[in-house]
């Protein structure tokens, strides 16, 4: 679990309520309750998700994206490193073809498929290609994940301001009775409330958090690439180990290398 996703998502609700609150009694908080504004705010935001989106299958699965959020994803870019190096010594010293034996304790797919088009002899260009082709492909499922996203962050203080423009013309329309502008306008103002709660407290932060996981795996899988472009160009272990620690901050690259073998 991410703890800071989930405190952070918990605290914004706490503080929105404390605002709510603050000074009056907790019953201030049915004041920003209006189900019509919730139906006009949020249904409306997803009727317009729901229409961009390619079939209802594939909004449902953007929908649920937001469980991303809430997994952990280990920071593995030493351990990459480290088993590329790994790699490279056994391609120095028994050659390229003892990767083959090599791969099948690999986990991560797209390392074993490089380490495994390197034994076949494929042509480094036609490597790095494929590899690349893949790489381009992950990056562009994630972005329509993160552009649903910003999508929503979008439509819903628009919808948002759709229902308190209802709720404003409704109340022009009918100005008999002074007492009730007040109550009027609050609830034409809680619909752009909710449009802003949906932006600023779900789907921003769901975009920018989703953005940051998938730098973070696009980075470590061009580790890769150039790790393994490497080993099959023949290069030292200590050349690798230096080339690739450039992806790091330096802070990061005092633990690479550890008890490796290098050139040996």
């Amino acid at each position: 679990m991410d703890i800071a996703s989930i405190l952070g998502i918990v605290i914004c609700f706490g503080l929105i309520i404390f605002g709510m609150v603050f000074g009056k009694s907790f019953q201030a908080v049915m004041n920003f309750v209006d189900m019509p504004s919730i139906i006009i705010t949020i249904g409306g935001t997803f009727a317009c998700m729901l229409t961009q989106a390619q079939d209802i299958g594939g909004f449902v699965k953007s929908l649920t994206s937001i469980g991303l959020i809430m997994k952990t994803t280990p920071s593995n870019e030493e351990e990459t490193i480290k088993s590329i190096i790994d790699l490279s010594n056994v391609a120095r010293k028994e050659g390229l073809l003892a990767l083959e034996e090599a791969a099948g304790s690999i986990d991560d797919d797209f390392l074993k498929k490089g380490v495994l088009l390197i034994v076949d002899g494929t042509d480094p260009e036609l490597v790095r290609s494929i590899l690349e082709t893949d790489l381009g492909c992950i990056d562009s499922r994630h972005g329509k994940i993160i552009g649903f996203w910003d999508g929503m962050a979008a439509m819903g203080p628009a919808w948002g301001m759709i229902g308190t423009l209802i709720g404003l013309v409704n109340m022009l329309k009918d100005l008999s009775d002074m007492a009730s502008v007040g109550p009027n306008m609050s609830v034409a103002l809680v619909t752009t409330f909710y449009g802003s709660l949906i932006a600023n407290w779900i789907c921003t932060p769901t975009a920018n958090k989703l953005k940051a996981k998938n730098e973070a795996e696009i980075m470590i899988k061009e580790v890769m690439v150039e790790g393994l472009l490497s080993i099959q160009a023949g290069e030292n272990p200590r050349v690798i180990e230096e080339k690739l620690k450039s992806f790091l901050a330096p802070a990061a690259r005092g633990n690479i290398g550890e008890g490796s073998e290098g050139g040996e």
